[in-house]
């Protein structure tokens, strides 16, 4: 009866709209040949990229209003975020084409983030809030020579949302949902979201004042017969004050305010249990530039701390601190040649049996060639000086040719970069299964593939991979310690993009990942993986999508016995709409995910989501 009632308002509505339709459909194309940054560090032209640069827009980003970062994230090719499609507050795994989470580096405004008193010294996506997102540039392939340690597999680059040029401007978004799994058709309304942003400039000042909450009950972490529920909830305060003294030199300081709470289980038995995950992150920033005639000197600088309280069977209490800063001079010879020379500072102090630190001083340098003839050359060396393991040299070069077509291009990419990984604080000295002796891990990546942009309607890239991974360090569950694996993991794919506009207001994009992964084995990552979406505007105030997502085959291991089992390939649909009542000001929308409530198995004994339904507004002053 829900179902069908659901489909019925679906249609009642866009029907509705149809015929409401009374003013001209001005949607403008969607800019397929935008302007990419994160592969040099300069704005450059795609066509004059050696990469595949993802890059997800602010308009991308308000048409998917109410999902987290890594549900977002995760309908992008060569990335699986292993529990996005299951409770809120569930521990994320970010694998990147056939990679593991450390393999990723997670930058937030050019900086990098990572937890350095966890286990793995990952930055944890539950952290973030979409609201204060403009935009993120996904780089995928090791990435080392211009963003250091980590960068192995990806760079996910995020960028805070832009100060308005207004004097002041506010932003307001609420929504309300369900929270369910297949199994529950209740509907009660147990997902709530609020955000509030105040900015604007005022001569040469500028300010915003950003605050956020989420809260969600209703799911229990694992699949029991009592299923008792287990909350989530964060809030975000984010500032953000910049001057500029001249229109040649300016200055941002920024800070930010996180506390997570996750209610969790038991997972080995998969028993349900009271237990809590708590976390308290504190950012303090600055970014300054000074603009010369042919380039600019940049400095940015981040101190986070970071506490964890974990109340279990088991508890534990962490803390770490993370310094870096960055200083890098851009220089443009002419409009062929753009150079960039860095120094990199970067300080993990954590509090792991005993206060333990390293550092890491890295010169960098890279050069990017764009001949009048098609050749494009990306290509940069890094050298890693390390407390602990000394000095380690990686290395990139990527090469493009790009030939002119009637109203496009067909653009020819290959690359061969190296990467560097050292140990975890906790790795090195922690109290559980700590390992002195442990080697860095070293990685290098082979790619080569093309890019067509037929017209202003389509564009089409399809590109392969091969990846080396040597000195890779697990967990021995036997030994109970970290250890360097003795064997080489081989890690070869296939990536598939497309973007399809055939109408004024109609879009179709699509992607298809391959991956291949030996040597060990490859727990919770799909051979096959496809997303699509489709979008049509009825008009400017009216849009709407549906969204496709497969995932294939792949391995988890079952914590009771220790086992490994093959997980079977399930597809999710999403749907989105929303309509603006006032243009430019008040928007609401409604989301419905997993909309034939197809119940899937994610990982092993943990929830998943089913069919779900949220209703939000959007308030611009």
């Amino acid at each position: 009866m829900i179902k069908r009632c659901s489909l019925f308002c679906i249609l009642y509505v866009l029907a509705s709209m149809v015929s409401a339709q009374n003013q001209k459909d001005t949607m403008e194309l969607q800019e397929l040949d935008e302007v990419v940054v994160s592969d040099s560090r300069f704005p450059i032209k795609r066509e004059n990229s050696g990469k595949t640069v993802i890059k997800i827009t602010s308009k991308e980003l308000e048409r998917n209003q109410g999902k987290t970062v890594a549900e977002i994230i995760n309908t992008k090719s060569g990335i699986e975020i292993n529990g996005s499609r299951g409770r809120q507050g569930e521990v994320l795994g970010v694998f990147a084409r056939g990679g593991r989470g450390r393999q990723v580096l997670i930058l937030v405004d050019g900086i990098r983030v990572s937890d350095p008193s966890s286990f793995s010294q990952e930055y944890d996506l539950r952290l973030l809030a979409t609201s204060n997102i403009e935009s993120i540039e996904i780089i995928k392939g090791a990435s080392s020579t211009l963003y250091g340690m980590s960068a192995a597999t990806a760079v996910i680059n995020i960028t805070s949302k832009k100060v308005s040029d207004k004097k002041i401007s506010g932003e307001f978004l609420s929504s309300i949902g369900t929270n369910q799994s297949s199994f529950e058709k209740n509907y009660n309304i147990a997902d709530f979201s609020n955000t509030a942003l105040v900015a604007g400039t005022l001569e040469s000042f500028t300010y915003s004042l950003g605050f956020s909450n989420v809260y969600t009950n209703g799911l229990s972490s694992i699949i029991t017969e009592t299923n008792e529920e287990d909350p989530f909830s964060r809030y975000n305060i984010d500032l953000k004050l910049g001057y500029s003294f001249n229109h040649k030199v300016n200055l941002t300081i920024y800070a930010n305010h996180t506390n997570l709470n996750s209610a969790y289980d038991e997972s080995f038995g998969l028993i349900d249990a009271p237990y809590t995950f708590l976390t308290e992150q504190k950012r303090l920033g600055l970014s300054s530039k000074w603009i010369y005639e042919k380039g600019d000197l940049n400095l940015n600088g981040s101190f986070t701390n970071y506490k964890s309280d974990n109340r279990s069977a088991f508890p534990s209490m962490f803390e770490g601190n993370n310094y870096i800063v960055d200083l890098f001079n851009r220089y443009t010879f002419d409009e062929s040649i753009y150079a960039i020379l860095g120094l990199n500072y970067n300080l993990d102090r954590a509090e792991v049996d005993g206060v333990q630190e390293f550092s890491l001083i890295d010169p960098y340098a890279n050069l990017v060639y764009v001949s009048s003839f098609g050749l494009n050359i990306n290509a940069g060396l890094r050298l890693n000086l390390h407390s602990e393991y000394g000095s380690h040299l990686v290395y990139n070069i990527n090469p493009s040719y790009s030939m002119a077509l009637d109203e496009g291009y067909l653009k020819f990419m290959g690359s061969y970069a190296t990467s560097y990984i050292t140990p975890s604080l906790s790795q090195l000295f922690g109290m559980f299964g700590a390992n002195p002796f442990l080697e860095p891990e070293t990685n290098r990546t082979a790619e080569g593939g093309l890019e067509v942009k037929a017209n202003e309607k389509l564009r089409f890239s399809a590109l392969y991979f091969n990846r080396k991974e040597d000195n890779f360090v697990f967990f021995d569950n036997t030994l109970f310690q970290y250890f360097n694996a003795s064997n080489t993991i081989n890690v070869q794919g296939l990536e598939a993009q497309l973007n399809w506009a055939p109408l004024l207001k109609m879009n179709l994009s699509a992607n298809y990942t391959f991956t291949e992964r030996k040597g060990d084995n490859a727990i919770r990552i799909p051979k096959h993986s496809v997303n699509a979406a489709f979008s049509y505007s009825f008009s400017t105030r009216t849009y709407t999508s549906l969204t496709y997502s497969y995932t294939g085959k792949r391995l988890d291991t079952d914590f009771n016995t220790f086992d490994d089992q093959v997980l079977e390939p399930f597809s999710t649909f999403g749907f989105y709409i929303s309509q603006e009542v006032i243009v430019n000001k008040l928007k609401f929308f409604l989301n419905i995910e997993n909309v034939f409530n197809t119940n899937f198995t994610e990982v092993i004994g943990f929830t998943t989501r089913g069919r779900n339904l949220r209703l939000g507004l959007n308030l611009k002053l």
